[in-house]
């Protein structure tokens, strides 16, 4: 999937932008209620779908951060971390692919859960546990590798029980068909 290889090669060029307000030269707006909405992307997508929405994992495993990731969550460079990958599927179509990083450490407690989810959404676990809370936004735009293609992403820090981890949403362009 190139969208994986955008966020995760280590030559690939992703800058992340503290989101404020993103002006017109940040984000195009269409995508700026997407990229700022600080509630569940998951309950969003499951009313725009109408209830039709699944979550699909595409690769769950122990992996080493990118350079990126590890600075987000305070890691070492060698450290590895629980890594999911999955998309979100509306009516059919994928409409986000989310790449969530989890430190070791974050998965002690009751937060061991986590690495259960298989199919069930990771915002309906986060946006119903009373200990949560999210970091600011940061967007970013990737552009494929087939260098016609831009895509917008935004994530963010979630701590759980104060235990972190970063989750990353990539808007695809299908989202704009859904109405």
């Amino acid at each position: 999937m190139p969208i994986a290889r955008a966020l995760t090669e280590p030559n690939f060029d992703t800058r992340w932008t503290s989101l404020r307000r993103p002006s017109i030269t940040q984000a195009p707006q269409i995508w700026r209620s997407w990229l700022t909405d600080a509630g569940s992307l998951t309950k969003r997508l499951i009313a725009l779908s109408e209830g039709d929405f699944e979550v699909e994992v595409v690769r769950q495993g122990w992996q080493t951060p990118t350079r990126s990731e590890a600075k987000a969550l305070n890691m070492g460079s060698r450290e590895k971390a629980l890594v999911r990958e999955v998309q979100l599927i509306g009516k059919g179509e994928p409409l986000v692919y989310a790449r969530t990083i989890i430190p070791a450490t974050t998965l002690t407690g009751r937060q061991r859960t986590l690495k259960l989810l298989g199919n069930r959404s990771l915002g309906s676990m986060l946006f119903s546990d009373p200990t949560m809370r999210r970091g600011p936004l940061q967007i970013s735009r990737l552009r494929l590798q087939d260098k016609r293609t831009d895509v917008w992403a935004r994530r963010s820090l979630f701590y759980l029980s104060e235990k972190p981890l970063l989750v990353c949403e990539v808007f695809l362009p299908a989202l704009q068909q859904l109405k």
